[in-house]
């Protein structure tokens, strides 16, 4: 039986510091100090005598020769195959891709021409030959939050070109601008993301640090992982890949070898702000899906149930072995009204009463936080959904018509 009592319980206490050793019986720390400024010292010294007996060594060399003349350069020789395959990949997307930046507005007071000082960078590429462009959510917020603000695009060709906001949707961190086209565009092609593998090989072209149009490669590390919208909803299914991404590179596209897109670079984890060969994508058949809903209406709707889950790591620990763990439900929400509840305590007697443990949503069986979030966001609004739960021991079954927030 699972031990309920530990849902209540906190985390276990912060271990104890380990003090550092003493040094050895007999020696003095001032005498080690000493001993390693001495022996620091001496090497220094050493480094300063060497490079002085060089100096004097080549004093009779000539520094300079009138006579000089650039050496022979030889041709660098044919690209093997994968090479010939990034720079063909290269050549055929770069007009596809785009920096996206977001600038402050203001009138000259002389002449009262427009100014703009740029205060945020990102890539997009082109989604469709009416000028529409996919970009990160993230990479454009700024703009729709603050007066004076618009959001400019430069092509490959650096020319600027002023953009409008489609629409966006925050809970996925994509979004679509668009310019007036300034001639034939290249839209990049779509790959499916469901069949993709690891250790298959993908680049990624972007604007990282400003840097127009830079290529990188490597191969898919992991699938399925979720990472964290603007709003702080999970992202389910994201790819997560090797090719080096930085700032700057958010809302460019990552393409398999035939130069298709899988995903939209939008994160990387790391512990000092630099590439560390984490990055994530947001998979192509997401981006598909959302984008077209944001063309269609300016806004998507992603899928609720009206949960929120129990903290998964604990849940292990009390006991539970399948399934996600109901702690709370939305007033008026799905859950609500179809009896789902949530971790309760009695305020007598302080005992607890589990949530409700579910185990499936639909014929998709859930065990984690992600597999839960994966099979919501497959549901769209006004859709009704089984949902297969545990409670008291026993296993029920719930209809629940889908939301959309």
């Amino acid at each position: 039986m699972p031990d309920t009592d530990r849902l209540y319980d906190g985390y276990p206490p912060a271990p104890r510091r380990r003090q550092p050793a003493p040094p050895p019986a007999g020696v003095r720390p001032g005498v080690v100090l000493l001993l390693l400024a001495l022996a620091a010292g001496v090497g220094a010294v050493g480094v300063w005598a060497g490079g002085r007996f060089l100096r004097l060594g080549s004093s009779d060399a000539p520094l300079t020769n009138p006579d000089a003349r650039p050496r022979a350069a030889v041709a660098n020789g044919p690209l093997d195959a994968e090479e010939v395959e990034a720079n063909s990949l290269f050549d055929a997307l770069r007009p596809s891709v785009v920096n996206v930046d977001t600038v402050l507005q203001s009138r000259d007071r002389y002449d009262d021409r427009l100014l703009e000082q740029q205060t945020g960078t990102g890539s997009g590429f082109f989604w469709d030959a009416d000028g529409r462009i996919v970009t990160n959510f993230h990479v454009v917020q700024e703009a729709l939050r603050r007066p004076n603000m618009g959001i400019r695009v430069v092509l490959a060709d650096r020319t600027a070109h002023p953009a409008r906001l489609v629409g966006a949707a925050p809970n996925y961190d994509l979004a679509v601008v668009q310019i007036d086209p300034p001639g034939d565009l290249r839209p990049v092609p779509v790959a499916t993301s469901a069949d993709l593998k690891v250790g298959q090989k993908v680049y990624a072209i972007g604007n990282p640090f400003g840097l127009s149009l830079t290529l990188t490669a490597g191969i898919i590390s992991n699938l399925d992982r979720a990472i964290e919208s603007p709003t702080g909803s999970p992202i389910p299914g994201a790819v997560q890949h090797t090719a080096q991404i930085n700032p700057g590179n958010s809302g460019g596209p990552l393409l398999n070898k035939f130069g298709q897109l899988v995903g939209v670079n939008t994160s990387i984890s790391t512990p000092n702000g630099g590439n560390v060969g984490i990055g994530f994508a947001i998979p192509s058949d997401t981006v598909n899906r959302v984008v077209t809903e944001v063309i269609r209406t300016g806004r998507v709707q992603r899928a609720d149930l009206g949960v929120r889950l129990y903290d998964h790591k604990r849940l292990r620990r009390a006991g539970y072995e399948q399934g996600v763990m109901v702690a709370a439900v939305q007033p008026g929400g799905p859950a609500d009204k179809a009896d789902l509840r949530g971790l309760r305590q009695d305020p007598e007697t302080g005992r607890g009463t589990p949530g409700d443990l579910i185990l499936a949503v639909g014929d998709e069986e859930v065990n984690s936080p992600e597999e839960f979030q994966r099979a919501v966001s497959k549901l769209k609004p006004g859709q009704a959904v089984v949902v297969r739960y545990l409670r008291d021991e026993t296993e029920r079954e719930a209809k629940l018509v889908v939301q959309g927030v």
